[in-house]
């Protein structure tokens, strides 16, 4: 990492490949905001970071609201100085075919997933540009590139982060930020232990590395992305998705 920039926010970080993103970050020497909804569980992991020797704070915040993530970015400035790498991993799914989705469910997914990740990075690009220094990394979805049945919202909140990706990346380049998304495939975690065992097959038989990935295999690309060896890498998708989306 960059000796003089220490200080990262990672979204959606209390469980998952959040979780994971922030215990690679914290081992790497990086001090971490834990960020999420769900507090007290985001308050246990930020405790465990400090075993790593950095700083660590627990944030509770919506990111759908500007408010808190005004918050959230005023807190880590306040504990930590300033904020160098923004994560935006918070996301939620609402599945349902499209004749049946409810506004509501479409609106939920829109708002945390995609207008989320939009709030963050326009208030951390703001902090970033004073520095003229900055690491932005998004965590779409194969999903956002093929689209998926049964997940329209889903598909579209993903998709919609590429496309803020990249547009970032053409308005923050010229202030040394990058602006970069990464597009995991079937990852294990909490959310598809509870897929049934033909949904998990149905999966794993269109991936040609025949398993499902790890959310360490997620962390280790937004390490390189965020590295010197990444700072003439801005506005790409990295698929992690053992070949799925080839």
């Amino acid at each position: 990492m960059y000796d003089e920039y220490k200080n990262a926010i990672v979204t959606g970080s209390a469980r998952g490949i959040g979780k994971a993103i922030a215990q690679g970050l914290a081992k790497a020497g990086l001090n971490v905001a834990v960020s999420d909804i769900m507090y007290d569980e985001a308050v246990k992991v930020a405790e465990e970071l400090k075993a790593f020797d950095v700083k660590s704070i627990a944030i509770k915040t919506d990111v759908s609201d500007i408010n808190s993530v005004r918050e959230l970015i005023k807190k880590t400035v306040d504990e930590f100085g300033s904020v160098d790498y923004l994560i935006n991993n918070a996301g939620v799914t609402r599945d349902n075919l499209t004749i049946r989705m409810t506004e509501e469910q479409w609106d939920l997914v829109l708002d945390i997933n995609l207008k989320g990740a939009f709030l963050c990075s326009q208030a951390a690009a703001k902090e970033m540009m004073k520095k003229r220094f900055g690491r932005i990394v998004n965590i779409s979805s194969v999903s956002g590139i093929l689209g998926t049945a049964g997940q329209v919202n889903y598909a579209s909140s993903k998709a919609g982060v590429i496309a803020m990706t990249k547009s970032f990346a053409r308005e923050l380049g010229a202030r040394n930020i990058t602006s970069n998304a990464i597009a995991p495939g079937f990852i294990i975690t909490e959310m598809t232990d509870k897929l049934s065992d033909d949904v998990k097959n149905a999966y794993l038989s269109q991936i040609p590395l025949k398993r499902g990935g790890t959310p360490e295999d997620v962390t280790e690309v937004v390490k390189f992305l965020i590295s010197p060896s990444a700072s003439y890498i801005t506005g790409t998708v990295i698929n992690v998705s053992g070949g799925l989306l080839i």
